[in-house]
Order: structure tokens, then sequence, then C-alpha cells
């Protein structure tokens, strides 16, 4: 079944896409920062400042992309395509390995998710509230969204503010500041930047009292707008026996807005249940 949908390359974003939404539950050494003191440079109110004023919260994100998937500890091999953002509506990655033509799309929206499968005339259309029916999770498109921006996040919050600084405990392990979340029951949130400049390399999400967590790591910033993005993203599953990772290279940024937020699936495709495609999560 894995390789019947789409080939290796296809089910292995259909996968990741799933492994992502599943996750997103609403849910040297080093030296703690003073309260309103210094350490180093900075302190506390200036370095979230800074923090604050590097997350330019763009409206739309546009980049060609390169996936690299890892999943059960075996390489499923490499897939161009498009990452297309815009805040608040979707998260769209189509699948272009052929020619620019499009094999397959998955689509995620506060609504919930829609997988595309172009070769074989299939999709899989499912919301967040029969996803949590059935499995009893919580979920968040607006963590998933912050993943893929580059921003750090609180839950149940859309923005930070200067008021969420007390939030957070904070540590320096130079070069890096480290931000972790108080009084969290199910997941705990830790994010690691880069001093002086505040941006953003790694976000961290744990299931507290188990060995399950999401690292979102980030790197090769470039320019888009007034800001920096990254170029890199390693995504990586811990807790599991076997790692499953994704690698996302980007290329040609851009804030470009000017396309469809909503997919529409040809009345000539066939439906697949979900149970069906977290089936291929097993194999």
């Amino acid at each position: 079944m894995v390789c019947r949908i789409m080939g290796n390359k296809g089910i292995g974003i259909y996968v990741l896409t799933l492994l992502l939404v599943l996750f997103m539950a609403s849910c040297s050494s080093t030296r703690t920062l003073k309260k309103n003191g210094s350490s180093g440079d900075f302190s506390e109110t200036e370095y979230m400042e800074k923090l604050l004023l590097h997350a330019e919260r763009w409206d739309a994100v546009t980049a060609k992309m390169s996936v690299s998937l890892k999943l059960n500890g075996k390489n499923t091999g490499k897939v161009n395509g498009t990452l297309r953002i815009k805040r608040g509506e979707v998260i769209q990655m189509s699948l272009t390995p052929f020619l620019g033509i499009e094999v397959g799309r998955a689509e995620i929206s506060p609504e919930g998710l829609l997988l595309i499968d172009r070769m074989n005339k299939r999709y899989v259309q499912v919301g967040f509230d029969e996803l949590k029916k059935r499995t009893n999770i919580a979920l968040s498109y607006s963590i998933l969204e912050a993943l893929f921006l580059n921003e750090m996040f609180l839950p149940g919050k859309e923005t930070l503010t200067m008021r969420d600084k007390s939030s957070f405990d904070w540590t320096v392990a130079s070069p890096e500041v480290v931000l972790t979340t108080k009084k969290t029951k199910t997941f705990n949130y830790q994010f690691r930047t880069k001093a002086p400049e505040g941006w953003l390399k790694q976000s961290h999400i744990g299931l507290t009292g188990t060995a399950y967590a999401l690292n979102w790591m980030y790197d090769e910033f470039q320019p888009l707008g007034q800001s920096m993005f990254p170029t890199y993203m390693h995504v990586l599953f811990e807790g599991g026996k076997n790692p499953n990772t994704a690698t996302f290279n980007l290329s040609h940024l851009s804030v470009n807005a000017d396309w469809e937020t909503r997919t529409e699936v040809s009345k000539k495709y066939q439906k697949v249940e979900l149970e069906e495609v977290i089936k291929m999560l097993v194999k």
C-alpha cells in the first residue's frame, strides 16, 4: 500500500504531513538570566524586544523546496516541489518531481487536512474535529504554521508580546539563549535562539514524561522582507523505535500572496478513508 498510492516519494509526504498534524497537540555550561538584570550584553527585556523585532510576521511566504525524507530509519528519496503559506489560512506543499508537473499536494488549513494523489486520482480529506475524535488529540493549526514560519509561540496565543516574557524560563548557553515554557502539563516547549541576532534556531515540543518529541531546526538564513528567513529546516521526530526525519531546502523565497488558498478536488477522484492512510504509517 505504501508504494501504490504515489510511490515512495509521494507517500513520504503523506506520512510526513500526518506525523506533523498528529503531533500538533494543543497543546558548554548554562546559567540563568537575571530577572531584569543582564548576562553579557543583554537583559531578558532587551532580548525579548529583539526576538519580537525579528519576528516580522509575514502574511505570506512561498518558496521552491526540495524535501529529503527518512521514515522508520529508511531513506525514501528526495522530492521537489513548492511550499506556500498564507498566515491564518493554509499551508500547501505541492509535489512536482517531473518537469514541473504536479503529482500530489498536501494542504493543511484551520479546518483540517487534504492530501491529493493526482497520479492515481485519489484523495484524503478529514477535518480536525474528526481527527480529534479518532485520535483523542486536540490539534493546533497555529502551532504548525509557526513552525514553518520560524516563529516562537505559546499555545492558545496568536502573537507574542512583551508581557509573555514571564511565561518562559531563560538560560544562556553561549552563543545561544534558550527559552523554556513554564507550568506545562502535557507538552513542554523550548526555543533555542542565536544571540545577539535573535534568530530562532530550534523549536522543541516534548511530551511530558516520555521520550516523544518534535525538534524543528533552522539554518542558512537569507533576507526576506525586512528580516531573515531560514532556507534550511530539519524536522526530527524522537521517541520511536526508528527515526523519522524531513529536511527542507528552500530557494526562491518570496512574499507573493497571489495564489489560491483552497484546492478543489475533481469529482473524478476517489476518496480514501483516513484508516487506509494510517495503515501506511505502520507498514
